[in-house]
């Protein structure tokens, strides 16, 4: 009898832990949700309780998917309200609301905002993955997650809006991977006919999907039956509403559209065994809103560029030249309709304005809609009204006009949209005498290539008897090369073996790009890896840096210093051949949004220490005396146990016996990194390497670019901003806040205080690097830092790619970006 009792208790006690651990209970006022405890749906494909993103301190209440490794959170309630004390519990309160408990005194974090009369509510999680409040007795729904959305929309959800209500529902970005308060980026759905689908960033576009048209939007050919998940729009232009949803198209049960932190709106779906992105926006610096201006074209090529509308020419060649293509285009010539009213809009013959045809593109904004007429009547429509700038008439969808600026226009190379453009006459075809000027042109040019064509002919002949020599000369040239490497014991890697391994300088085989030229992935015979740094012949880097980086390489051996193993000169081509390390450059870590959560606060001053290690050899320990002079992250590789290795020697110097610097009329470097003395009078130093140092370490530590970073309405650089921090608060709270919980707030703050010293306007105010050894691994006490120079930041998203000019009364100094 007694063990027919206790096997009756432990099967009632199994299905006690299994009924309450598959969350087929609920929240109600006798029954609170705490740490620890989640609710399941009933499916088993959800789970509702409390998690810590990436283990951090704070705690939120949200909706994941169940057992899927890593956790993929699909909804926070308390996003912007973090649970900081124990204990912790969700609960119903005596007024009918969802509220959030926390600490001894229960003090109330967050609650929905609503209030409801019914005695039975209860809160369940359903097999969609919402979460609701129910009235127990009638059924009815009284409040979903659905309405309240997140980062993330599950199928059966939407974003909308509502105009008579002042309603509108949106996707809101974390504002980092481990911080789901509410970021700078939105998508939402316009209000106008028909609607788009837009990604914000604060009130400013960011992506515009295009006008929708009954099952895509056509500014995304990319969008098509295939998907996971189709998206469909519903809009009642009287009542003022629209809905945009999706619904599963594959075999697959977990599905999601989610906004990242960076701004990209992605598809999502489980195959099983992981998880595949089946839509991502923009993909595409095309994509970015309007980034081409005004009547300007963005070609979706490889490299995208910009390109005016036939008719159109740049508001600025100085700027357009620059790439800055914000300003866009305006008309070369105007409109015959504004110019001349007697020349009426349907005017046929010569003088009346034409519409030149642009296939392939997304719609520009700003569109207007013409219902119930076909295709000949919207362009009759258009062509009527000398305010009519272009029309398309669009498949499922109709008649669209523009009556104002053409802007975010971009051209696909397969998709998209017709459009035709109102253009002044001249611009598609002249008169006769216009074109008796063009044939006349054409004569005068056929006749110079036929005497230049001769005099080339006769210079061939007369520099045929040259060639011998000439190439006997090159010959020479690349033999003293090789001979002058060889006595400095350089190793040289056959031309043939770096072709075999590299397949011919593959696509698949290229690690990266930099200002130099392309570097390669090869293995040798042995197995071993390495990376072959091929010079482009506009790279600016000639046979001096060439021997330079050689020279100086081969002299030197130290942990923190990238390993040259040989070269390659054959003609036109040199290549340099490093050991390949695994991690890449520093800045592919600290500035990528999830690689840079491998690297902790511990990790981050080992780093530091690493780089500091190698720049004391490189300026005390070694047998030359080098100023590196390009010292930045994309310098900075890793091995594979996160190691810093300094690389990219091309333009160090060495000094002699007691120099202690020197000058240049060539100023090289990266802009952001170099000193202001560098920059400013071609005077360079031990201290110039030091200045970038603390810039590099200032970069380690916030996880921010100084070439892209800016804060306030004043915009202050990473600099000024860095320098306030420190006034106010010591600068603990600089650090990284995606890896804040893994710093010491002394040692940040020290390493703050070290990267302001190493910044000092003048150079004798910056210690020298034996000197910030001994600060970042001593006591020491440091010495007060004077505020730097706050220098002017350049906006690019390459901060490799920058040239500036600097001109004062003695010099004018030429900085080469690379």
């Amino acid at each position: 009898m007694r063990k027919i009792d206790i096997l009756f208790f432990s099967f009632f006690l199994f299905l006690l832990i299994r009924f309450s651990s598959y969350g087929y209970a609920a929240i109600t006022r006798a029954s609170p949700l705490s740490i620890g405890q989640t609710l399941s749906s009933p499916d088993g494909s959800y789970e509702f309780g409390f998690f810590s993103p990436n283990n951090t301190r704070n705690q939120y209440v949200g909706v994941w998917f169940k057992n899927i490794t890593p956790q993929v959170v699909v909804w926070v309630g308390n996003r912007d309200k973090p649970v900081t004390k124990t204990p912790a519990n969700l609960t119903l309160s005596t007024n009918g609301s969802l509220v959030l408990l926390q600490g001894e005194e229960q003090d109330l974090v967050w609650s929905i905002g609503e209030t409801f009369s019914s005695n039975e509510l209860r809160g369940e999680l359903l097999d969609n993955g919402n979460f609701v409040l129910v009235d127990a007795v009638s059924g009815r729904i009284l409040w979903q997650s659905f309405e309240h959305l997140g980062d993330t929309m599950l199928p059966q959800s939407s974003v909308m809006y509502n105009v008579p209500n002042n309603n509108k529902r949106v996707l809101s970005s974390w504002k980092s991977p481990t911080d789901p308060s509410s970021g700078e980026f939105i998508a939402e759905l316009t209000t106008q006919l028909p609607p788009q689908g837009f990604i914000m960033r604060g009130t400013i576009p960011y992506w515009r999907g295009g006008p929708w048209a009954r099952e895509r939007f056509t500014g995304t050919p990319e969008m098509d039956d295939s998907h996971v998940s189709q998206f469909s729009v519903s809009q009642d232009a009287s009542a003022g509403t629209g809905f945009l949803t999706y619904s599963l198209q594959r075999n697959s049960n977990l599905s999601y559209t989610t906004l990242t932190p960076e701004g990209s709106l992605k598809i999502r779906w489980h195959d099983g065994s992981g998880w595949v992105t089946d839509f991502e926006a923009p993909v595409s610096s095309c994509d970015v809103y309007n980034t081409c201006g005004p009547y300007g074209l963005c070609v979706r090529s490889n490299p995208p560029k910009c390109e005016c509308l036939k008719g159109f020419i740049p508001r600025s060649d100085e700027e357009w030249n620059r790439r800055n293509w914000t300003g866009g285009c305006v008309r070369r010539t105007d409109l015959s309709c504004r110019v001349n009213s007697s020349v009426t809009t349907t005017t046929q013959g010569n003088g009346a304005d034409v519409f030149d045809v642009v296939a392939n593109v997304k719609p520009p904004d700003f569109y207007e809609y013409l219902s119930l007429i076909n295709a000949e009547e919207c362009s009759q429509r258009c062509r009527g009204n000398c305010s009519c700038m272009a029309f398309s008439f669009v498949d499922q969808i109709g008649c669209l006009v523009w009556y104002r600026e053409l802007v975010d226009v971009m051209q696909f190379s397969a998709g998209g949209e017709v459009l035709s453009i109102r253009l002044a006459s001249s611009e598609l075809g002249g008169s006769n005498r216009t074109k008796i000027i063009v044939a006349s042109a054409v004569s005068v040019c056929v006749f110079m290539i036929m005497v230049l064509a001769s005099y080339w002919f006769w210079r061939r002949r007369h520099k045929a008897k040259q060639n011998d020599s000439t190439t006997t000369t090159m010959e020479t040239s690349e033999d003293a090369w090789k001979e002058e490497l060889k006595q400095q014991d350089v190793y040289f890697f056959d031309m043939q073996t770096i072709l075999a391994i590299t397949d011919n300088f593959s696509i698949e085989k290229k690690l990266g790009q930099g200002g130099f030229g392309p570097v390669y992935k090869g293995k040798l015979q042995d197995g071993k890896e390495i990376a072959i740094k091929r010079l482009s012949s506009s790279s600016g880097q000639g046979k001096q840096e060439f021997m330079n980086e050689i020279v100086l390489i081969s002299k030197l051996q130290h942990r923190n210093l990238v390993r040259l193993m040989g070269c390659c000169i054959e003609g036109e081509e040199k290549l340099l051949i490093y050991e390949f390390l695994v991690n890449k450059s520093l800045n592919t870590f600290i500035f990528d949004s999830t690689k840079k959560l491998e690297l902790d606060w511990p990790k981050r001053f080992e780093i530091i220490q690493g780089i500091a290690c190698g720049l004391l050899y490189l300026h005390r320990d070694s047998c030359l005396r080098v100023v590196h002079r390009d010292l930045k992250v994309s310098n900075i590789l890793l091995d594979e146990e996160m190691n810093p290795k300094i690389s990219d020697f091309g333009l160090a110097r060495m000094f002699q016996g007691t120099q202690h610097q020197a000058n240049t009329r060539r100023v090289v470097g990266t802009l952001g990194y170099m000193s202001p003395e560098y920059a400013w009078t071609g005077m360079f130093s031990e201290k110039s390497d030091i200045y970038a140092f603390g810039v590099l370490l200032l970069e380690i530590i916030t996880g921010k670019r100084i070439s892209s970073f800016t804060i306030g309405e004043e915009g202050k650089s990473l600099l000024e901003y860095t320098w306030d921090c420190w006034r106010e608060s010591g600068g603990a709270d600089l650090l990284d806040q995606d890896i804040s919980s893994s710093g010491s707030d002394s040692e940040v703050a020290r390493c703050v205080q070290i990267g302001l010293l190493c910044i000092q306007q003048q150079a004798l105010d910056r210690p020298n690097i034996a000197q910030v050894m001994s600060m970042l691994t001593t006591e020491m006490d440091l010495p007060e830092p004077k505020q730097p120079v706050f220098a002017l930041q350049i906006q690019e998203s390459d901060s490799d790619s920058k040239t500036m000019y600097s001109v004062n009364e003695i010099t004018q100094t030429a900085i080469f970006g690379r």
